[in-house]
C-alpha cells in the first residue's frame, strides 16, 4: 500500500481534510499539577454553582489553576462531577450551543433576507442539530419524543 492513510471527508463538503491537533496519549495525571483531586472537584462544584458551563469550567481550570485534564486528575469528567453535585442539564451543551447559533443566524436572516450563503449555513446547522438529537435520543440522553422546533430553539437562546 503506497501513500498515506485515507482521510475522512467533511460532513457538508465534497472535499477531504485533516483533523485538528490531537491530545497526547497520557494515562495518568502529571506530577506537576498543582492541586489535588478533591480540590479540583471542589473547584468544579464552586464554578458550577456560579452557573458556568462544563466548557467554561474546563477552560478556567486549565488557565487559572493549571489543571490540564480533569478526567486524569479526578477519574471523572467535569459533567459527571457537576451531575454528582446536583446540577441539572436540560440539553447537552453542544446541542444547546448549536441551537443558540441558529437563533443568531435566523435573526441575521430576518434583517438580511438575500444572504443566501448564510441561509445555506442555517440549513446545514439545522441538519447538524437533527443528527446530534438523533444520537442523544438513541443513547437516552434526550427523550424519544423530543423534536427540534423554533419554540425549543428560543428556549435554548435564553
Amino acid at each position: 500500500m503506497s501513500g498515506s492513510l485515507p482521510t475522512m471527508a467533511r460532513i457538508h463538503a465534497r472535499r477531504k481534510g485533516r483533523s485538528g491537533s490531537r491530545r497526547p496519549l497520557v494515562t495518568k495525571n502529571p506530577e506537576w499539577v498543582p492541586i489535588e483531586a478533591d480540590e479540583v472537584e471542589e473547584t468544579v462544584g464552586k464554578l458550577a454553582a456560579q452557573g458556568r458551563s462544563a466548557a467554561e469550567v474546563g477552560g478556567i481550570l486549565r488557565d487559572q489553576y493549571g489543571v490540564p485534564n480533569v478526567r486524569l486528575a479526578t477519574g471523572k469528567t467535569i459533567t459527571q462531577i457537576m451531575r454528582a453535585r446536583g446540577v441539572k442539564f436540560e440539553l447537552p451543551e453542544d446541542l444547546g450551543n448549536l441551537m443558540q447559533k441558529t437563533v443568531a443566524l435566523q435573526a441575521h436572516l430576518r434583517t438580511n433576507p438575500k444572504d443566501l450563503s448564510n441561509r445555506r449555513g442555517l440549513q446545514l446547522l439545522e441538519s447538524k442539530i437533527r443528527r446530534l438529537a438523533r444520537y442523544y435520543q438513541e443513547r437516552g440522553v434526550l427523550p424519544a419524543t423530543w423534536d427540534y422546533s423554533v419554540k425549543i430553539q428560543e428556549l435554548a437562546a435564553k
